[in-house]
Order: structure tokens, then sequence, then C-alpha cells
């Protein structure tokens, strides 16, 4: 085995008689390379070390290297000469590194200062460490008090959820609301793929009752659970890392020197990080009630989490590149949702009635609140051809006279969370009453004169005739200059403010052509002529063309 300490010299060969004296078998057989020693298990546990027997070539260079300075006031050889005395001619020192780290968190007898390592007949707090994190097996609510409270922390970003209920004790702790919210599962119940799992168990309870009553608004919930196999580790990086911080608490009882005292602080912040990467590792499971028909039975899908945002972040990115969750919902797919359950109730459907629809069947898309629902209806509302792609608004229905009160067809309607009273209106029995009271005509009222008014009859009014009357406006035209510079603006507003009216009306024929001229005294560069030929004959424009002047 290669080594960078000379062992010809006789202060070595004295301090090596020293260090392999009676006081030196314990750390031979525990720390180096006895039959039941730490390297020996590491080897055997990581195949990557195991190969090269890197943990054991490591322990007996620092065994060797170390000896001469066993007295000396700067005890220990760098790291970088362990790796010198341990690597063979096209191996890895990087393996060697990886070994060192594994024996500095475990080891009983070896110290570490900086880069700097050795041996010592004392044991370091390493073992002090390790006894108090066996010792929490005992008493596990430590230690789930720490993974609850890491989670709470990285919970506090929800994302799309409006909610998240971290660790509920029964169901009765997850209110029964209209809003989309993550639910996760603690530690006493994992996933795994075994059928029945706990975490399944606990979240189709969490999901069909709250407390002692069924719970109404069943679309709404998504769970996550941490896996069975991975909360092993977790549970031991959260116990090392109490452990090394009780020792740091108490540093004064325990008489420690500066240097296990910066050994305890690096080994709290080495186990802390180890906990941060390995708390999202294990929760890694989003379990979803699924219901593809009302019909159907609901299932329960299971989907790995991955991603480097927050927990709730990457379950709701998940949730909604799987369409899952909406965020936002056209009018056009809400439509087609109450056409196909269907959700209409007779000719109509009251807006509460839907908000309460698609809060309660996981047949329905889930939806992050009820202001999406609101976006849907109002983009449909305003529609021009809302008689195809959506639906009509009004008030109330009066059932004696079997008409709609304050119907409202292809115009916006501002209907907010406030105001939720009026309803939806299929488009048929929308048009026909639209027509019918269209068709309805007031009384011939005459036109006076000398200040009588349109609702007075004339003074002389000729005798053995009605009054013609007024001729109906049958055709409608404008003309509009736009700003340049905000032309998509101003012809949205055009589109809101007029063009919605005309096409609203029955039998009303709308339409709209855009008439651009530009005139460009320097001359059209080659590039722009291109550009705006091919795009016009893209567009399908009728004429279109450069000319000279």
């Amino acid at each position: 085995m290669p080594c960078n300490v000379s062992i010809d010299e006789p202060r070595v060969q004295f301090e090596l008689t020293r260090y392999l004296s009676d006081n030196w078998v314990p750390v031979l057989e525990k720390d180096v390379d006895g039959p039941n020693s730490l390297p020996l298990k590491i080897d055997g546990e990581v195949p990557n070390l195991g190969r090269v027997s890197a943990c054991r070539r490591v322990a007996r260079t620092i065994y060797l290297g170390s000896a001469p300075t066993v007295t000396a006031a700067n005890r220990g050889i760098e790291d970088r000469r362990v790796k010198l005395g341990c690597v063979m001619p096209g191996e890895s020192p990087a393996v060697f590194g990886d070994a060192l780290r594994r024996m500095t968190t475990a080891a009983t007898y070896l110290y570490a200062d900086s880069a700097r390592y050795w041996y010592s007949t004392q044991p370091t707090v390493t073992k002090l460490a390790e006894d108090r994190a066996d010792q929490l097996k005992s008493d596990p609510d430590k230690v789930v008090a720490e993974i609850e409270n890491r989670l709470r922390e990285d919970l506090k970003k929800t994302g799309d959820f409006s909610r998240v209920h971290p660790m509920p004790a029964t169901g009765q702790d997850v209110p029964d609301d209209l809003d989309a919210r993550l639910v996760v599962l603690g530690v006493d119940h994992p996933f795994s793929k075994e059928a029945g799992n706990a975490a399944e168990v606990e979240a189709k309870a969490v999901h069909a009752t709250r407390g002692n009553t069924p719970r109404l608004y069943q679309n709404t919930l998504a769970f996550l659970a941490v896996d069975k196999i991975r909360l092993q580790d977790l549970d031991e990086a959260v116990r090392r890392y109490i452990a090394w911080d009780s020792i740091l608490d108490d540093a004064g009882v325990l008489n420690l020197t500066d240097h296990q005292k910066r050994q305890a602080v690096t080994q709290k912040e080495s186990n802390d990080s180890v906990v941060k990467a390995r708390l999202p590792e294990a929760y890694q499971w989003l379990l979803v009630p699924v219901q593809n028909s009302a019909t159907d039975s609901v299932k329960w899908e299971a989907s790995r989490l991955n991603g480097q945002d927050p927990l709730a972040v990457r379950a709701s990115k998940k949730l909604k590149s799987d369409e899952l969750l909406f965020a936002g919902l056209s009018s056009s797919r809400l439509k087609m949702e109450l056409d196909r359950v269907p959700l209409w109730r007779g000719q109509h459907v009251p807006i509460k009635q839907l908000i309460d629809d698609f809060a309660r069947y996981p047949y329905l898309p889930r939806l992050r609140n009820t202001a999406v629902l609101l976006d849907a209806i109002r983009e449909g509302l305003r529609l021009l051809t809302w008689d195809k792609d959506a639906f009509a608004y009004a008030d109330s229905f009066d059932d004696k006279s079997g008409r709609y009160r304050g119907l409202r067809c292809g115009q916006m309607v501002n209907v907010t969370e406030n105001d939720l009273s009026g309803l939806l209106v299929q488009p048929n029995p929308a048009m026909a009453q639209q027509k019918a009271e269209s068709l309805q005509t007031d009384p011939a009222r005459p036109m006076g004169t000398g200040g009588n008014g349109p609702d007075r009859p004339t003074d002389n009014p000729p005798s053995g005739k009605s009054t013609p009357a007024a001729p109906k406006l049958t055709r409608f035209y404008g003309t509009v200059s736009l700003d340049p510079a905000r032309a998509g603006r101003d012809a949205s507003r055009i589109a809101d403010e007029v063009i919605a009216h005309l096409s609203g009306l029955v039998g009303s024929e709308v339409k709209i052509t855009l008439e651009i001229e530009a005139s460009i005294p320097q001359g059209a560069p080659d590039n722009v002529v291109r550009t705006v030929t091919e795009n016009s004959r893209t567009l399908k424009f009728t004429t279109q063309g450069f000319e000279q002047e």
C-alpha cells in the first residue's frame, strides 16, 4: 500500500510502537481494520467503495500517517495526503474522498480539524451523537415534531392551492370549502405500492367524510404523502440532526474542547443540509381522486413529484400539467361540461348551483377557486358567437309567464362573487324569447307639432286615416380611424361596445371590413415588402399590395 509517510526514521518507529500498544486495540478493532470494524461495514454496504476497499485503505493510511503527530501540537495529516496514500494508478481520488467523509461522520475514534485527520484513544463526540441518535428511536415524538416543523415552514408557499392543511389529525381538521386545497398526510400514514397502504386509506377517509358527516365538496382536495422507504432515511437524518443539536446545547455540561465544539457545529450543519435534501425526496407521492363520468367509480391516481420548488408548488404544477387542477377555464370548456353531463336544470342553471356542482363532483374539472368559474362565465357571455359556443344570462325566470327576466345575449355582464343570483340560459330558448319579443310592436304613435311631444296626439289629425308607424331602421354603417400604436385595444373596444350589440339582434348579419392605408415617403425596404406581402396572403386579405406614387 502506498503511503506518504517514511517509516525508516527512528522517531517514526518509536511513535508506531507507542501507537500499537494495548491502548490502541479498541481503535484498531472498531475504526481501522478489525473483523467487525466500521470501515469493513461501510465497504460492504456501499458497492462503489467496497470494490476498491476504499474505507479500509483510508483508515489504514490515517492510522499510519498520523502516528508521528500524536504528541505534536499540530496533529493529523491533510486530506490530500490521505488520498495520496490510498490511490493506486487508474483509480479515482473522489472515491476515497467519499470514504473519508463517511468515516468522519460515523467513526468513534477518528478526529478531524479543518482538513487534518487523526486517530486518538479517546472517543470523539461522534460516539456520543450516535448514542443519542439511537436513544431517539425510543422517543419518536421529537423526530415527528421536527419533521412537522420543517414541513410547515416549506408549506408556507401554497402554489396554486388556496390553502394547505399540514398533517391533520382527522378529517374534522380539513374544512369543507369550495376552493382547491392540498392535504399533507403525517408520517404515520406513509405511501407504498401495496394495495390498501396507510396513505391511501387515510386519504379516502378524509375525502369521504368530515368527522361524522359526509363531505360535500369532494372535488376540492388533493393529498401529499411520504414514501415508506424514504421515510427511514429521513428519520435517520433527523435523529442525527437532533443529536448534534443537543450536544451543542449541553456543551458546557459535557466540557467539550474548542475542537469538539467546532466538530459539533460542523456536524449539525451537515446533518441539517441532509434533512433539507431528504424531506422533499420523502414527500414525493401525490394522491388524487379521479372519476371519468358520473356513472364510474372514483379511482385514486398516485404520481411522483419532481423539481426544486417547495412541495405545494410542485404538487400544483404536477396537477395542472395533468389537467387535474385548473387555474383558468375557457368558456368553450365550460359549455362543453354543461352539455356533456349535463348540468342544465331544464333550460337553464343557477350560477350558485353551478359553483356547487364543480366543487362537489370529481368527474368535473377541479377548479382553483370560484373566481375561475366566474371568469369563464363572463368570457362566454360576451362572446359574439354566444349562440353556438356559450350561453345567455338572465336575472331570474318567471314560472307564470314562462319567460326570463333581464335576459341578455352576447353582452358583457359583471358577474361577481357578491352577486350570484343570476341564471345561465341555453342558447335556443334565449334566442326564441329574444325573437318573440322583437316581433311585438308598440301601438302606433303619431308625431305632433307645437310642443305636444311624441306621445301626444296632433292638434288636427287627418279624419278617417290612421297615423303611419315610424319607419324601422334596418341598416347601420360606420367608419372609424384607429391609432396604429393601439389598434388592438381600440378594435377590442369597438367589438365590445358596438359590434356585440349589432350581432346580438335576431337575424342580423354583420360584416366587418378592415381597410389599411399607409403612406411611406422614404419607400418601403425590400424585407418589409416581402414580410407584409407574405403575411397578407397568409391572413387571406381580399386585396393587398404596394404601389408607386
